[in-house]
C-alpha cells in the first residue's frame, strides 16, 4: 500500500507522514528530500530551474520511482500544479491519497522558513510582522490547490491538530491497519 499526502506548504505532510508510517511499520519518503537526493541539489536551485511545469513532471517521476519500490509506504507529496503526470496513479488499488488540509491561520502558526541551504529555521518576529502578506498567500495557495487537487478523493482537515493527533485520526478514519492493507 503506498500512502500518498498532499496539500499546500506548512501544512504538516512531513511530519504526519513520519509519524503515520512509523505507527503502521511503512516506509516513509518526503519529496521535497527525494529531489535534493536523486538531483544532488538544494530546493532553493530546483525551485529556480526550468519552468512549474517541467519541475513538476520531474516530480511526478520521482513519484512513480518511488512507489514502484518494494513494501508499504508513505509520501509526503510536495504541492504540485501538474497531477497529469500521477492522474492515472490516483485510481489504482494500492494507491490512498488524501489531501491535508487546514485554515490559513493554523497553517501560517505552523510557517517555517528555508535558506539558500535548505535550513529550516523559524523567524516569529519577521513572520509576525509580515502576517497579512503571509495569510494572503496561504489563501491563495489553498483556493489553487483546491482546485489542483480536485481528483483527490479522501480530504482530511487537520483543524489545527498537532501532527502525532493528525497521524492517529488518519489511521483511525481511514482504518489504516499494517496488517488489512
Amino acid at each position: 500500500m503506498n500512502i500518498l499526502l498532499f496539500g499546500v506548504s506548512n501544512v504538516g505532510k512531513t511530519i504526519t507522514g513520519e509519524l503515520l508510517s512509523k505507527s503502521l511499520e511503512y516506509d516513509f519518503y518526503d519529496l521535497d528530500v527525494e529531489i535534493k537526493k536523486h538531483l544532488n541539489t538544494t530546493l532553493e536551485v530546483f525551485v529556480s530551474t526550468g519552468t512549474l511545469q517541467e519541475r513538476d513532471e520531474i516530480r511526478c517521476k520521482l513519484i512513480h520511482f518511488l512507489i514502484s519500490k518494494k513494501g508499504s509506504k508513505v509520501i509526503a507529496i510536495s504541492p504540485l500544479s501538474y497531477l497529469q503526470g500521477i492522474r492515472p496513479l490516483l485510481s489504482l488499488d494500492d494507491i490512498f491519497s488524501i489531501e491535508l488540509m487546514d485554515t490559513a491561520e493554523n497553517i501560517f502558526d505552523r510557517l517555517v522558513f528555508s535558506d539558500e541551504n535548505d535550513i529550516v529555521y523559524k523567524d516569529d518576529e519577521y513572520k509576525n510582522k509580515h502576517r497579512d502578506y503571509y495569510l494572503n498567500e496561504i489563501n491563495k495557495d489553498l483556493g489553487w490547490y483546491k482546485h489542483v487537487y480536485r481528483d483527490i478523493k479522501n480530504h482530511f482537515h487537520i483543524s489545527g491538530r498537532s501532527p502525532k493527533e493528525v497521524a492517529e485520526a488518519l489511521i483511525e478514519q481511514y482504518k489504516f491497519d499494517q496488517n488489512n492493507l
